[in-house]
């Protein structure tokens, strides 16, 4: 079980921590340009994601229906998932290329992006915007390569695309002088890349894999063979997930709005950007660990084998405990030299000065936070999406309660306070939720 855990997780450590490096290295490239850049391409990426991450359901969903067709050796399920996955992340991506002038007001009202903040923000969102296709697409085509326990294709596929956006990035704003357009042109340019060799995978497993799901005989739409589900039942897992992510989004969109609002200078707004670029790296380092829940979770559930399924979550939970423990270890010792990679004390010396004073938050963010990460995981491979949204609505009313109860009155430190017990408070509920029989999955899978 180690093992088959260790050949799905470390692929996937791999290429999550490439995921967060393009958001440091962006930061890290402003970080010469001073603290209002670092501010801006922060606040940026996250008006964007907020619009981009809440369709994370699409790679969830497809992993989770898929591992369970893999599981029960269903070709047909396979196949139905990545089309009709595929054609539901086109119709979005291109909506949200047709509605990219509400979607930054909007942003940046429920950010509450500063005056001073506004063109650079809109610079850089107007032109990410347009690999929104390309980007949900791969999702989906991450998803399912996950489902089917393969994380070697999503390892090479994200590598490439994230050295590309690494490369186009640095000539664009170091060479060629663009600022922060450079930053948003070098992602698009290799988003498009990556959906072409995504679909060149597609190409090369039909030509070279046995047992190939994608062929006509299995593109048959209505649910009829095992592994298959309804299109009502395929609605209804992605819309409680999409709830989920929402949710999730909102509350660290609530994080920088509040952070805006403080009566604080611009090096505190660029201190907890920096800040949440160290907590991306540890959610998709600890990723690694959940998306290998995912993909076998929702083997043995499809293939109704609750012992493995049993020792598998156990298993993960550990492995993912393990690196949190390295990643607070790696925070703490590193401190001033890690955050100056960020924050020259050259350039932006207040920046670095305030950033030190809140790292220990960050250390027990790491530790505390990572339960829910990998719950996560379990979850989506059982596609127990009700439950994702019910334990996220539930918790994220009590990340509202804890501020305006307590945390609004010790400025940001009650600020990240809130934000730490919202993780907690998550984990809690799933755990009970698991425990208390609540997840009618698990029952399912109990009783053959």
């Amino acid at each position: 079980m180690n093992r088959e855990i260790l050949r799905l997780a470390l692929p996937n450590i791999l290429s999550n921590i490439s995921v967060p490096l393009i958001s440091s290295f962006d930061t890290a490239l402003m970080g010469s340009l001073g603290g209002t850049h670092i501010a801006a391409v922060g606040l940026g990426s996250m008006a964007f994601n907020f619009v981009y991450w809440n369709f994370g359901f699409l790679r969830m969903g497809t992993t989770g229906l898929t591992a369970q067709a893999f599981g029960g050796e269903s070709e047909a399920g396979q196949a139905q998932t990545l089309i009709r996955g595929a054609l539901l992340a086109l119709g979005i991506g291109v909506l949200l290329v047709i509605l990219q002038q509400p979607l930054v007001r909007f942003t940046e009202w429920l950010l509450n992006i500063r005056t001073d903040q506004l063109a650079l923000v809109e610079e850089y969102f107007y032109i990410r915007i347009l690999a929104a296709p390309a980007a949900l697409l791969q999702m989906v085509l991450l998803g399912w390569f996950f489902g089917r326990q393969n994380a070697v294709w999503p390892l090479l596929l994200t590598l490439v695309v994230n050295l590309a956006n690494l490369g186009l990035s640095y000539y664009l704003v170091a060479r060629a002088g663009w600022g922060i357009s450079g930053v948003a042109w070098g992602t698009v340019a290799a988003q498009y890349f990556g959906l072409l060799l995504g679909i060149g995978f597609l190409v090369y497993g039909k030509l070279r894999v046995p047992r190939w799901p994608l062929s006509r005989r299995t593109w048959n739409p209505r649910a009829a063979a095992p592994g298959q589900v309804s299109l009502g039942a395929f609605f209804r897992i992605n819309r409680d997930i999409f709830i989920r992510t929402v949710c999730l989004t909102l509350s660290f969109a609530f994080f920088y709005n509040r952070a805006n609002a403080l009566d604080a200078a611009t090096a505190t707004v660029a201190a907890n950007v920096i800040l949440l670029q160290l907590v991306n790296w540890l959610s998709y380092g600890v990723d690694g660990f959940a998306f290998a829940a995912e993909s076998l979770v929702g083997k043995y559930a499809g293939a109704g084998d609750p012992a493995r399924l049993h020792r598998a979550i156990r298993r993960i939970m550990a492995w993912g405990m393990g690196l949190a423990v390295i990643y607070a270890l790696v925070y703490g010792l590193g401190g001033r030299a890690l955050l100056a990679l960020f924050a020259p004390e050259a350039s932006a010396p207040e920046t670095l000065a305030v950033a030190l004073q809140y790292l220990p938050m960050l250390i027990c963010f790491c530790i505390l936070a990572t339960p829910c990460y990998l719950l996560d995981g379990v979850f989506v491979g059982l596609t127990a999406a009700r439950a994702m949204r019910q334990t996220m609505l539930v918790a994220v009313a009590g990340y509202l309660g804890a501020y305006y109860l307590v945390g609004q009155h010790f400025a940001n430190w009650g600020l990240w306070g809130s934000l730490l017990f919202f993780m907690v408070l998550r984990a809690v509920l799933q755990w009970a939720w698991w425990r208390l029989g609540w997840v009618s999955e698990f029952r399912r899978i109990e009783a053959g």
